[in-house]
């Protein structure tokens, strides 16, 4: 590390090196990394990424010896993550292939999250790709208590998140940035009752959490959804 962290990184350190089998979150975010892995194992060698709000740079730091990939992020700087804003990424235009914003834009206003965007669509080439990771509000159970209570629950404190929205918004803030959709996966089917389970014993039910996102890979229903842009 080179700089002092900001953010959770000042609170929690470099918690995403190794996640607590504790978090609750912990399946959802092992499930996103096998995707995220995935795609960047199936780029060519030298490929250019940025990968936007990177914290740690944990991917960065992995992908570094086969991919021309760099991080950036507002809250931690070291030797391979830039310390800068989404909103004024210091980068040309189309300097690169491919871009990752993964849980990120929750954690940016409303006001911002089409800033950032568009700066993410600006540093693209023309027909580069954007692979953003994001929480949904209208998850299945979000639904559910809405019909009972009246209201959504949210995927984070609005502290955390200032910015949660039901992923059809998000969809609708890409398109209107120029992004054109591609590919929409679901991790996650928020189930009533066994989603409360699997988040007061994740490590012991990650294979239940596996399941259901393999047998209800509906999105919508989704707390995270993975979604793949083109420029």
């Amino acid at each position: 590390m080179t700089g002092t962290p900001t953010g959770e990184y000042a609170v929690r350190g470099d918690y995403h090196r190794e996640p607590s089998p504790d978090w609750e979150f912990y399946p959802t975010y092992l499930a996103k990394l096998t995707y995220v892995r995935g795609y960047l194992s199936a780029l060519p060698r030298e490929t250019k990424v940025l990968d936007a709000g990177c914290g740690e740079g944990v991917l960065v730091e992995e992908f570094r010896s086969r991919l021309a990939i760099e991080g950036i992020d507002p809250n931690y700087s070291s030797e391979f993550v830039t310390r800068g804003s989404l909103l004024a990424l210091p980068y040309p235009d189309g300097t690169f292939d491919h871009a990752t914003c993964l849980d990120v834009l929750e954690h940016l206003t409303f006001e911002d999250q089409p800033k950032a965007l568009a700066e993410l669509f600006r540093v693209l080439r023309p027909g580069g790709e954007l692979l953003v990771s994001v929480p949904n509000l209208a998850h299945l159970q979000s639904r559910i208590h809405f019909l009972l209570q009246g209201r959504l629950i949210h995927t984070a404190s609005l502290e955390k998140h200032p910015g949660d929205r039901p992923i059809g918004e998000y969809l609708d803030l890409a398109r209107r940035t120029g992004f054109r959709l591609v590919e929409r996966r679901g991790i996650f089917p928020t189930v009533p009752i066994l989603t409360r389970w699997i988040r007061k014993s994740p490590a012991r039910l990650l294979p239940l959490h596996r399941a259901l996102t393999r047998l209800l890979p509906i999105p919508g229903w989704c707390f995270l959804n993975l979604l793949r842009f083109t420029r």
